[in-house]
């Protein structure tokens, strides 16, 4: 990832939502006691710190249209999954990802495993 133009990648706003959902069930969870208190709400700001960092695809016109035309078939990945492959679709983009057993199921959908 060092090598790559930090101009050319970016987040979809989907996977903002569940990241900043899982900070939210850790800081539920670490709610009596201190110190994982304290480093759960040290994770959200540094979540929140780097979302200023890097440019977040938005769930758009672009991508509802090809959301609804990629539930039509009716493919059998999450909704979540669903949304960002359309996000992705939409820009034209390049999903990096190790998921490759849902998202291979999209068509046209340019999949990179950098793991």
């Amino acid at each position: 990832m060092a090598e790559i133009d930090r101009s050319s990648l970016a987040i979809t706003v989907i996977t903002a939502e569940e990241q900043i959902k899982g900070r939210f069930k850790l800081i539920k969870r670490a709610a009596s006691s201190g110190r994982k208190l304290i480093q759960a709400y040290a994770d959200l700001q540094a979540n929140l710190a780097f979302f200023k960092t890097i440019q977040v695809l938005s769930f758009d016109e672009a991508a509802l249209a090809h959301y609804e035309t990629l539930r039509q078939p009716k493919i059998r990945i999450g909704t979540q999954d669903l949304r960002i492959a359309a996000i992705v679709l939409s820009v034209k983009g390049t999903l990096v990802t190790r998921n490759w057993r849902d998202f291979s199921k999209i068509p046209n959908l340019v999949l990179e495993d950098w793991s």
